[in-house]
């Protein structure tokens, strides 16, 4: 029984949010004439030293008091004497411990979302640097368009940019304080629960006590946003483990970032990369077994909800790691720009500019320009060439309207030069893009 009931070898974490939600309650108590100021002195007092305990890696855990509310009260008790009995007046493990998580979950969610920031920074930075260095776009991993580097990058930093607008969402749907809920009915004390709400950093005190207790939807859709968030870095780290490879060879990662094989001397691993994409799993994992353990639960307070801390912890711990780590990579990975440039002149990926020629320029329809370019693709393919390799008397043999003009045409970074629509991959597009997000994100 003591080892499936206890949570203190994980709940330990909530410490410091434990103390603090505390000595806001106590505060309250004695402004409300609910316990004296002497007692409310003794038991602040108490408590920093409990804190200043445990950060210095002292303090007596002891499992057998379940939780990190009781082995703070104990300890408390222990320092001080029958006055720290007052401090659990007008409350209850269950309003605390929502609380405590709540103020957990706040502070993580603000880190998460300035890590996102600074990832966000690293893709601005490359994607500046980047604006004209021309690679293959693709779609179904197939050559489909030339695009710029830059633009690619920039991608992601939208991406990345929804994911802090889901973040700063959660964060503030959850900050509402459940303290004085107490066990699901509230309490007869003439508690001051807008006062403690205040003294936390809560926007308000939650409406139903029935629900402060009962309720971990912060808890789910904190794991949503992560887990989208991890999402993201993973799609970014499988492109960083496909270009780092010698098939494609658009990049390459620093020894930072790599690792060597135990028995190929030539190798050079993409480990963080693979590890960002791997952790993916433990986040959404974290998120499917919150969601099991809550579907069926009546309310209000049931045991099962103690399940929530460890995916919840493991998840923001995981992906505050594959943060630092994709933005470490971004930063450090050293750009191909010629291997590029070669690859966005193969499989054909102007062949569209060629239809959108014959249709500016013929007067065409795009269908039938659509058609006439397949069969100058099927001709290169015959001649075991690219399109740009083919001869100006080829391309009018199937289409004698074609003239010297779309020699220049057939170029990759003439092709991502004319593409200036808004958001489009033109280099001067880039660049605007490039003005933007940083006013935008940054």
């Amino acid at each position: 029984m003591e080892a499936i009931n206890a949570s203190i070898d994980f709940d330990r974490r909530l410490y410091a949010e434990d103390i603090a939600g505390s000595v806001a309650h106590v505060t309250m108590l004695a402004a409300q004439g609910i316990v004296t100021q002497e007692d409310a002195v003794a038991i602040t007092e108490g408590l920093h030293r409990v804190r200043d305990e445990i950060e210095a890696g002292g303090f007596p855990f002891d499992r057998a008091l379940e939780d990190i509310h009781m082995n703070i009260e104990a300890r408390l008790a222990a320092l001080i004497g029958p006055a720290a009995g007052r401090l659990h007046t007008a409350r209850s493990r269950n309003d605390q411990v929502a609380t405590d998580l709540r103020l957990w979950l706040r502070a993580r969610l603000d880190q998460a979302d300035e890590a996102c920031r600074g990832l966000q920074a690293a893709l601005i930075d490359r994607a500046e640097e980047h604006v004209a260095t021309v690679m293959p776009g693709f779609t179904h991993l197939q050559v489909a368009q030339p695009v710029s580097l830059g633009h690619h990058l920039l991608a992601y930093v939208e991406m990345i940019g929804r994911d802090r607008g889901r973040l700063a969402d959660c964060r503030g749907r959850l900050n509402e304080s459940p303290l004085g809920a107490a066990a699901l009915a509230g309490t007869s004390f003439p508690i001051d629960r807008a006062m403690t709400a205040e003294l936390l950093g809560f926007d308000r005190p939650s409406a139903n006590s029935i629900d402060a207790v009962s309720d971990r939807d912060f808890v789910v859709e904190a794991l949503a946003a992560a887990s989208l968030v991890a999402m993201h870095l993973s799609r970014l780290a499988e492109e960083l483990v496909l270009w780092s490879s010698a098939q494609f060879g658009f990049i390459a990662l620093s020894d930072r970032f790599s690792t060597g094989s135990s028995i190929m001397p030539q190798k050079r691993n993409p480990d963080a990369a693979e590890l960002v994409r791997g952790k993916t799993g433990r986040i959404v994992g974290a998120l499917i077994g919150v969601l099991i353990v809550m579907k069926g639960l009546a309310l209000t307070y049931s045991k099962d909800m103690q399940e929530d801390k460890e995916p919840l912890f493991d998840a923001f711990d995981s992906l505050a790691l594959c943060l630092t780590a994709a933005t470490g990579m971004v930063r450090d990975m050293t750009v191909k720009a010629d291997a590029m440039a070669r690859a966005a002149g193969t499989g054909h990926a102007t062949a569209t500019d060629l239809a959108d020629w014959l249709v500016q320029k013929v007067g065409v329809p795009f269908r039938e320009a659509h058609t006439i370019t397949g069969q100058i693709v099927k001709l290169a393919d015959e001649k075991g060439c690219d399109l740009k390799d083919l001869a100006l008397a080829d391309l009018r043999g199937i289409e004698p309207r074609i003239n010297a003009d779309v020699v220049a045409l057939l170029d990759p970074a003439q092709a991502i030069a004319r593409r200036t629509s808004e958001g489009g991959t033109a280099p001067s597009e880039v660049a605007k893009q490039v003005a933007r997000a940083r006013q935008r994100f940054l």
